[in-house]
């Protein structure tokens, strides 16, 4: 494995258990993915490998040499040593500042966007609810800069205006973004592309979330575990058909069609954003550098053709909303 490289895992073993297996994955700077999976299909161990602490029993990992992972764990282990320590005097451990979105922020205006109020800031760690600490682990975690953050269900113990605000800050975040969730909407808001785990292989998900629920409804009556909306009433959502012959989207697909559609839009603006660096790139470039103009120029083709696709689903969404 290798980030910004390759990752090859002919098989890992876990209980006597090979876990995963024939695994590819190239890992390259600023990639945004989700990794979905039933538990117990291999994401931790696939998420272990990435950040080294497990090694893999045939194949290989390689990473560059300026990489720095950070792991949001779900067992808070980041702050065992500080338990004890007021959230003021962690804080003011820290470095003075922090850019966000090209904002210079200070750790406290940071700990202000998540949720903290300044009662708290005298509170000990150990104190905290489960919630703050989970908010407090992030917050340490990004101020140690790392180029690689991985999210193991990130989304535990956090309501939805703290889930909002986090969203905001990874907008902004520059680095390398791995996040493992069942949180459909935290994955098709905070990543660019999807992997599912399915029987010990990685699979590539162009289709995204709902490809992944297709490919897991196929597989028998386990189902998806990407946790979804419904009715108060528990009854399934139905879709009617309008005097024009369309199909009109209602309950839990309605919503989740809301959803992807505003998935789609921030990943046409970060194209657009990207295609745009591409061009001033060409235009500062050497020009008699034909080779370097080659690899711009592939570089921007790749980006078009995803530029393409992505209109093409927001015009397919846009249609069945308006249904």
């Amino acid at each position: 494995m290798t980030y910004g490289g390759t990752k090859d895992i002919d098989g890992h073993v876990t209980g006597g258990k090979q876990v995963l297996h024939d695994i590819e994955w190239r890992i390259a700077p600023g990639e945004r993915t989700g990794i979905l999976g039933v538990n117990g299909a291999g994401k931790s161990t696939l998420l272990s490998l990435v950040a080294g602490t497990l090694q893999p029993t045939v194949g290989r990992v390689k990473r560059g040499k300026t990489i720095r992972v950070a792991i949001l764990s779900q067992q808070l282990g980041e702050l065992a040593d500080i338990l004890d320590d007021r959230v003021m005097d962690v804080i003011a451990r820290q470095k003075s500042s922090y850019i966000s979105g090209g904002k210079e922020l200070t750790p406290g205006q940071l700990l202000e966007r998540m949720g903290f109020m300044t009662a708290q800031l005298t509170t000990q760690v150990k104190d905290l609810s489960g919630g703050q600490r989970r908010r407090l682990q992030l917050l340490l975690i990004l101020l140690g800069e790392p180029n690689v953050l991985i999210l193991d269900e990130p989304t535990n113990d956090l309501d939805t205006d703290i889930l909002a605000a986090i969203e905001d800050l990874l907008d902004s975040w520059p680095g390398t973004l791995l996040v493992v969730s069942h949180d459909r909407y935290l994955l098709e808001r905070v990543t660019d592309n999807q992997y599912g785990i399915l029987d010990g292989t990685m699979r590539h998900l162009p289709g995204g979330v709902e490809q992944y629920l297709k490919l897991r409804a196929a597989q028998g009556p386990a189902g998806a575990t990407v946790s979804e909306s419904h009715r108060s009433d528990g009854k399934a959502t139905v879709s009617t058909i309008n005097s024009k012959g369309h199909t009109r989207l209602q309950g839990a697909e309605l919503r989740n069609a809301q959803k992807e559609l505003g998935s789609v839009s921030r990943r046409l603006e970060k194209v657009t954003t990207q295609i745009s660096a591409v061009h001033d790139r060409f235009v500062a470039h050497d020009q008699s550098d034909y080779s370097g103009l080659a690899g711009l120029q592939a570089e921007l083709k790749k980006l078009e053709d995803s530029m393409a696709e992505l209109e093409l689903r927001w015009l397919e969404l846009s249609e069945v909303l308006e249904a």
